[in-house]
This record gives structure tokens, sequence and C-alpha cells, in this order.
């Protein structure tokens, strides 16, 4: 039961004392060293670890995609993870642009089981931590400071002295002062400056310095406090990497990621789609592809976003969200008619300005970057409009109502959706389409064929139709095409029609394409009925597109 005043069970976390803090007004310019750490924390988090094929088709998904660091595993916690990194320094997987890591904690017999999975490595990152912040200190190990500083300590001359005796691996190092995000700055900062006493950075070969959000217990802004803390209060900044691993426990990960690269870090440590313990690791993808849209090249490509969904979703077992930033099923598609609106005017605006910067309504990016199509970004349910139905005829048939015409197809299909009270897909409104407006099926009047004579200003239609199950032939005189088809109908048929509006257009482009024309016509007690006819002749579609008018009236 939640309590009224929560305030007596929990308390807020207390602002950084940071004056003149710089990063509210620095600005994301370049990507960061990214590190994936699926292999590791997602694996660890997941209901089923992975086996070893799924650890090596998601291995080699992060080296398609670009990722040049990545955490391969925990190869003192069994022989699944040991057997998996040493095969993949033995049979020769890890490319020469690739720098695998992998975690240890500070103890001397996990240490030197790590070091020998990566035996023969060309080089490699080893990452070793130890929690700091006063509840674990107070109880989980019941330590002081100087026992908590001295793990730290001792683990990094571990590292130091198990790399030269494998001198032949280029070596890295990277130290998390574990639980960075609940404790005190200073004691961080103690523990960093101790293991850099030891490991001894250059500017040539810096030590990675991990301060992770292990639980996120504040907003990001406290956060890029505490990075910017330490980024001024660090010595030899110049030989450090400031590497960032947000966990998302407040939903916030994202964010804090972005905020800490402000506040300087250099390196930020992930998930693709945010796997990891509890509410999940910093979603890679989405920082990277929010770089993208500020036009910033992340170093990670997406562009084949549906490919890397499915391999993830196969290795963890676990679905990626429909409403994913970015990579989500949904996410490029409206199903508002106001939404939808907005997008099919900021699609047809792109394609008239010709103009290769994005600027279309609700899209924050192009689909096509990500190797999605347009054909989903509208789709179309009860809360569709007008724009939403037309959006889906264009992209599927071709066709490119005028607006009124839309509007009156519109009430069609939203009859058709109040009444399934679903999704109506392209099939669907395809099928409603042509029966509306006759294009297949019975008709009341169907061309068969036609002949146009006369000179300019008065024209001759000639033509044969079926009707009533049998063949009609009727003729009319107009000053064009359109006005003696109409003459026709009047006085062979007695349909009469006034045509208040006619748009064509091709579909398709190149040779080898067909005409759409449309036809807005009234009856004479005020009705007003559409028509539309398609061809390879654009008068021959007119011709058809009159008929489906007066098919329309036949209708009643």
């Amino acid at each position: 039961m939640m309590l009224t005043d929560p305030s007596q069970k929990y308390r807020a976390f207390p602002q950084i004392d940071l004056p003149n803090r710089q990063w509210p007004g620095n600005v994301i310019t370049s990507p960061p060293r990214w590190l994936s750490t699926d292999l590791r924390d997602g694996n660890q988090a997941l209901i089923d670890p992975m086996n070893a094929e799924k650890k090596s088709r998601f291995f080699d998904l992060l080296v398609k995609v670009g990722v040049k660091e990545i955490e391969v595993g925990f190869p003192s916690a069994g022989a699944t993870e040991f057997d998996f990194i040493s095969a993949l320094v033995k049979d020769g997987r890890i490319p020469d642009d690739v720098m695998v890591q992998v975690l240890t904690q500070a103890r001397e017999d996990l240490i030197a089981t790590t070091f020998e999975s990566l035996r023969g490595a060309k080089k490699a990152i080893v990452h070793v931590y130890n929690a700091v912040s006063p509840a674990w200190r107070r109880i989980v190990f019941g330590m002081e400071r100087p026992q908590i500083k001295e793990i730290a300590v001792t683990a990094a001359k571990l590292l130091r002295d198990n790399a030269a005796a494998q001198p032949d691996t280029d070596w890295h190092f990277e130290y998390s002062p574990e639980t960075f995000s609940t404790a005190e700055l200073d004691f961080s900062l103690e523990c960093c400056e101790a293991v850099m006493d030891i490991l001894m950075p250059t500017p040539d070969k810096p030590l990675i310095l991990n301060l992770p959000a292990t639980v996120e217990c504040a907003t990001p802004n406290i956060y890029a406090d505490q990075i910017e803390w330490m980024c001024r209060h660090i010595s030899k900044r110049d030989s450090v990497v400031i590497s960032l691993h947000p966990h998302n426990d407040r939903g916030t990960g994202v964010a804090a990621a972005e905020l800490g690269l402000m506040a300087g870090a250099d390196r930020v440590e992930g998930c693709l789609f945010g796997n990891g313990e509890r509410t999940g690791n910093c979603d890679l993808v989405t920082v990277a592809l929010n770089m993208y849209t500020q036009g910033i090249n992340p170093g990670l490509d997406f562009s084949d976003i549906d490919e890397v969904i499915q391999t993830v979703e196969y290795c963890n077992q676990l679905p990626v969200h429909p409403r994913h930033p970015y990579a989500g099923e949904l996410v490029f598609t409206a199903f508002s008619g106001s939404h939808q609106d907005a997008i099919k005017k900021g699609f047809a605006a792109q394609e008239a300005r010709n103009d290769l910067i994005w600027d279309v309504p609700y899209l924050p990016i192009d689909p096509k970057d990500l190797g999605r199509d347009y054909e989903a970004v509208i789709r179309v349910n009860s809360q569709s409009g007008k724009g939403g139905v037309a959006w889906v005829l264009q992209q599927d048939k071709g066709f490119k109502l005028p607006k009124r015409m839309q509007a009156d197809f519109s009430r069609v299909v939203q009859g058709m959706a109040d009444q399934s009270s679903r999704e109506l897909n392209a099939a669907d409104i395809w099928t409603a389409f042509q029966d509306h407006y006759h294009l297949g099926g019975e008709q009341a009047y169907r061309l068969i064929d036609y002949q146009e004579g006369g000179a300019a200003g008065d024209r001759i239609f000639t033509g044969k139709i079926a009707h009533k199950g049998g063949e009609r032939s009727i003729s009319g005189r107009g000053n064009g095409l359109l006005s003696s088809v109409l003459a026709a109908l009047r006085e062979e048929l007695g349909v009469e029609l006034e045509i208040a509006d006619y748009s064509e257009h091709a579909i398709g482009s190149g040779s080898d394409v067909n005409a759409a024309a449309y036809v807005e016509c009234r009856t004479p007690d005020g009705r007003t009925v559409f028509g539309v006819g398609t061809d390879a002749d654009v008068a021959t579609a007119s011709v058809q597109a009159v008929l489906s008018a007066a098919n329309a009236v036949a209708r009643g």
C-alpha cells in the first residue's frame, strides 16, 4: 500500500555542490566510444542466459553494426563463459579494429582466471570493479572506507602483475567504483586516484574510469553533476577515459547518458534496446540514433534495424516493444487522423522541396534511413481520417485522390472500421475502393469500346457499353470528350450529370505507366457523386471515370 507521506520512508537524493556547472550549456558534437555489454551485463539479466551459439551470433551482430569495444563476458563465472571467450581468441574471431573486454571482481583467483581466458589475444580490456557506496560498505561488506579502498588497490596491482606475465597482449584496464551514483564523490575520487597510482596511465595508454549509475537514484541532471565533478577533480584528466554506465531504474538511462556526455564523459556502456538488470541498461540504439537526428554520425550502423531486432530478440528471447524509440513496429505509424494529415502533407512538401534536409511532422527520422519503407507509416483504424485513407491508396496503388474525394471515401472506410473494430489493411481499403467506385464486379454501365470524332469544339462520342446484361451503343455531341460522354448518357440512358471538378495524374513513372482520372459530378437533385477511372490512355481513363460516377447514380 502506497504511503500518503512517502517522505517517512524515502529520502530525496541530495543536490551536488557544483558551482558554475558547465554541462547545461554544452552540446554533443561527436560520438563517444561505445561499449556493448550485451554479452555480459545483458546476458546475466536474461531468464535463460545465452548459449555459445547465441553469444556468437550476437557478437557478429555487434561487429557488423560497428561496435569497436565489446564486453564479451565474465570468464570466471563458469565454463560456458570461459570457453566462449577463449574460443573467440583462439579461432581468430576478433577483428583487428575491435577490442574485447572482460569483467572480473576484485579477487586474486578470479583475476587470474580472467587473464587466462584471454591468452593469445592481440589486445583486450580487463575491467575490475568493487562497490564503494555507504549502503554496500555497511550492509554487504561490513567494511569502512580504508578497507574498501584497499580492495581497489590490491585489484589494480593484480591487473598490473598479470598483464606483465602475458606481454604479447596489448592490455588495457578499466576500473569501476561500482555504485558510484550513490557513493560520496570524494571517496569515489579517492579510490580512482589510488588505482591510477598503481596502473600509472598516460595519454597514450589511458585508464578507463567507469562511473556507473549502478542504481539510478536521482534525476539525470544529478548524474551529470556527478560526472562533471569527477572530470573537474580527477588528476591527469588527459590520461583517463571517463566512461558512463547508466541503468534505467527511473526510466531516464538515455537522458543520463546524454547529459553525462555533455558533462565531459568520453565513453558510453550499454546494451542494444536497453536490456539489463531490473529496468535495463542504457539503450545504445536510442542514444546513437538521437545523435543521428541531430546531424551527428554516431559511428554505429542501424540501416537495417529489422535485422538487428530479429537477432537481438532471438538471442535474448525478449521482445522489442512495438513503441520502442526508432525500432518498434509502430513508432513510424500514425492511426490518428490529424497525425496522418500532417505526415501526408509533410511527405508532399518534402518531395516538392527536393531538399535533403528532413522535415516531416511527427517523424524525427526518415524511416528509410533505418531500412523501413513508407507503406506502414500510416495505418487505418477507427481513429483515422481522410488523409490516412488517401495515403494508403497512394502508397499501395498510386492513387492521389482529390481532397473532396478523400472525404467521400473516408466515410466509407470509417464505417467499415467502426463496424469491424479492427485495423483495416491495404487489401481491405482497396476492396472497398473498388466496390464504392464501381471498378470491378457488377456495374450498371461498363465501357467496352468507344470512338471519338469531330472537330475541335464539336466532339462526337460513340461508345459501346455493357448494360443490363447486354451491350448498348450510345453517342453524344459536346465541345470536348467529357461533355460528349455526358450528352450520350443523358440522351441515350437518361443519366444526367454535371462535372464540378476533374483531375488526372500518371500512376508510376517512365514510359510504361497508367493514368488515373477523377470526376466530381452533381445530379439535378443536388447530389454529389464521384468517379474514378484508370487506363494506359488518359482519355479512356476519363471516360471510365464518368461511367464510374454514372454507376454511383444507378446504385442510388
